[in-house]
Parts: C-alpha cells; structure tokens; sequence
C-alpha cells in the first residue's frame, strides 16, 4: 500500500496541473486547499514517504504531500518572480546550513531529510506569496486557515469531551497544535481589524482560540496572548477605525467565553505543581546537554541527529537528562540550542537573522502606510513570527512539518502583501514624477521666447 500512496501523490501533479489550466474556477479553492492541508493531511494520510528510514529524528523520511503536489500545479498554471520576494535569501541561507551540516554527519539521509522539508515549505512560500498578488487571492488563502482553525476546534473539543485534559488535534500533541494556531489565529483577526466583516474568518479565530484553550499548553496560552495584545495594541496606534474598535469587542467577548475552558484545563497541570518543577529541571539538563554538544561542536552534529548522538555520545547521560523513553528520545525543549548543537554556527547566524529580519520588515511596512489595510494584515503575520520566536525559547516544534508549512504560508502572505505595496508605492511616484515634469514642461516658456 506504501507504493500505491507514493505513485498517486506524485500523479496527482500532473493531474491537478491539467486540472487548474482547464478549469480556471477551481484554482481558488486550490488555493483555500494551502490553508486547509497542514493541519490535516497527517491525519488524513495525504502524503506519501519516498524514503524512509529509523532512527531518534524528528523527520523520519523524504515525504511528498498533495500540499506540494498542489502548490507545484499552481506554480505551473501561474506567472510568478521569486526575486522579488522579501525574505528569499534569508530562507534559503538557512536551507543551505541545514545541507551543510550533512558534512558533519555519518550519513546522508537523516540531515538531509529536514533539509528536504523546508525545500517543501519554501516551496509552500513562493505559491502563497504569488497567490495573494493576485486579486482576491489573500481571500481564499484565509478562507482556507479558517476551516484549518474550525477543523482544529471541532476536533479539540471532541477530545476534551472524550476527557482528554490537553487535547492535541490533528497534528499529535498540544504544544504543536497550539503553536501553528498562531499563524491562523492572529493572521485572521487581523483581516478583521483591516475592515472585513467575514464571519467565516470571525469563527475561524474562535475556534484557533478554543483549540489553543483546550489544549492547556502554557506556552501557547501564553505566547498567543502576547501575540494577540501586540497586534490589536499596534493596530490601534497605526490608524484606529469603527471596524478595528467594535473588533477588539468582539475578541475580548471570544476571550471571556474561552477563558474557562482554558483555566479548567490549567488548574488541572497546576494541581501537581512538583511536576513542574521536575518539567523544569529536565528542560535545563537538556539545554546543559544541547551547550556541550555545540562546544564540542562548533559546526553541529547535523540536522536530524540529537537525539541519537545525545545518547549514543553520552551527552543526555552527563546532563542529567531522566533515564526513560519519554526524555532519552525527545529533543531540547529551545529551537536556538537545537540550531547550536545540529547545525552549529552556520544555522545560528542563519536562523536567528531570518526570524529577526522577517519581524523587522513586517514592523517596517505595517507602519510605513498606515492608511492601507494590508499593513494590519502584514502585522497579525508578524506578531505570529514574533510569538513564535518567543516560544521557541521553550520549544522546539518548528523544525516539525506542519510548523514549516504554517511558518511558509503567513510567511508567504508578508511577502505578497509587501510585493504589492511596493509596487503601489513605485507607482504613486512615477505617477508624480510624470505629473511634476509635465507641470514644469507647461510653465517652462517656449524656445526661442525670451523669458
């Protein structure tokens, strides 16, 4: 069966490409489809694995999505420019470490398996990128992350009901299923906040609100509520409208109706509270293990591999890390300390600049105009980016597939927002520069008439 999955995900680019140039009313639920798949296609088995392989990693295989297989159809049925994309050099700097650290490992597969996934992101990056320069295309692309974030709330409370305290969704645990909301809660509610009156997008933030409270991740709670006072704060002080002041209402009454679903399920953790202190003690014996990995290796380990050199090495052993399969095959809870240890310099001084100048750029242009509603919607991206670089102080989950794919496409909405405001801009001083010269060409007084 594993071989049948792989040759109808790879039929089905061809397929879809002949299906969206013969159909043209279908590309924008194609494009609905880019929000929808990474938070269920795991669960649906809509991916194929071309290799795979053991081991202690993250990423088990080479694995094919119909996610990719879409975004390739649309590629090919669309004109579309990757050098004019914001962020592209950076992202791909930080692929190349992730194939440069495949010189620090004993084998090929297991770093260069994550390096092919972020190939498939970065893929997912240049389609929604291209999709919303086109008219209406932002539209589709939110409607997709609102049944993403619906889907995820329906099947959250399922499970609470079923009396799962932490309900993990569709992606298998709570801290990954609450990060990714971010880049569909905060993203949504902006459109709100830039004047769309979409109930579909209103319910959409209520259910990455109900998925994030069932699931009781404190770091999810805690990063989306910072996430979420920055964005209505900063939208605010660019431009405040009727629209953005009765949306701040309507979030602060979601909050109040979600507030104790998620105290329930929060009391319940806090009611032991020496397991957080042994939660906290393992976090530091797996950065202090993750430190003298790096130490001893400057340029990494390779990507994929800590676990596994963690324990064969003995580094989880010396740190301290509790003897068990719970702790010996989990990873350091601190996305930059994994960076360190796998990828080394290299992905440090790749990592940590891409993030911090994708949170730049966003900041740039949400201020730049503050008169256009796409600066609101360029900020729920970018304090999506932000909460999620706080909360991998704490976690490691965006080296996971679906993070790749939510980081890609609130990624990819930035860069097509900025694309078209930049060309807006270019277009406005061209259009003065036409208009000045030919004012000077009329009071300029005729050749040979004396002035």
């Amino acid at each position: 069966m594993r071989y049948v999955g792989i040759v109808l995900v790879l039929l089905a680019v061809p397929v879809l490409i002949v299906l969206l140039r013969n159909n043209r009313a279908l590309r924008p639920y194609a494009y609905a489809c880019i929000g929808v798949f990474p938070v269920v296609q795991g669960s649906l088995n809509l991916d194929a694995s071309l290799w795979q392989f053991g081991g202690l990693g993250y990423v088990k295989g080479l694995v094919f999505t119909l996610l990719d297989a879409l975004c390739i159809a649309i590629l090919a049925n669309t004109r579309f420019r990757v050098g004019n994309l914001p962020f592209v050099t950076l992202f791909l700097a930080y692929i190349v470490a992730v194939l440069l650290s495949i010189l620090q490992a004993p084998g090929f597969f297991a770093p260069f398996s994550y390096a092919w996934q972020l190939l498939r992101a970065f893929l997912v990056f240049i389609t929604v990128a291209t999709v919303v320069q086109q008219q209406g295309g932002l539209r589709w692309i939110a409607i997709g992350l609102s049944w993403g974030a619906i889907i995820q709330g329906a099947v959250t409370t399922f499970q609470r009901l079923g009396g799962d305290m932490q309900a993990p969704g569709t992606l298998g645990h709570q801290n990954i299923t609450g990060m990714v909301m971010h880049f569909s809660t905060l993203p949504l509610l902006a459109l709100l906040l830039a004047g769309s009156r979409s109930k579909l997008y209103m319910a959409g933030v209520a259910g990455g609100f109900v998925t994030v409270a069932l699931g009781a991740s404190r770091g999810s709670i805690g990063f989306l509520g910072l996430g979420l006072a920055l964005l209505l704060v900063l939208s605010l002080a660019r431009r405040v409208t009727g629209a953005k002041v009765a949306t701040v209402g309507v979030t602060a009454l979601l909050i109040a109706a979600a507030a104790p679903v998620m105290l329930a399920g929060l009391e319940q953790r806090l009611s032991n509270l020496s397991q957080f202190g042994a939660v906290d003690e393992e976090r530091e014996a797996f950065e202090k293990a993750a430190a003298a990995m790096f130490a001893d290796n400057p340029l990494g380990v390779g990507a994929n591999r800590y676990t596994l050199v963690a324990n064969t090495e003995g580094y989880s052993e010396r740190a301290g890390v509790f003897w068990g399969e719970g702790s010996r095959s989990a990873v350091v809870h601190n996305l930059y300390y994994l960076t360190a240890a796998e990828l080394g310099w290299f992905g440090l001084v790749t990592l940590i600049p891409f993030l911090a100048w994708s949170i730049a750029l966003g900041l740039f242009y949400t201020f730049r105009s503050r008169h256009d509603p796409r600066g609101d919607i360029v900020l729920g991206c970018t304090c999506a980016l932000l909460a999620m670089a706080l909360q991998s102080l704490y976690e490691w989950v965006f080296v996971m597939s679906s993070m790749n794919y939510a980081f890609a496409t609130s990624l990819g909405i930035m860069a097509g927002c900025i694309v078209r405001m930049r060309q807006e801009t270019k277009a406005r001083h061209a259009t003065r520069a036409a208009a000045h010269a030919a004012s000077r060409k009329r009071h300029s007084p005729a050749p040979g008439v004396a002035a």
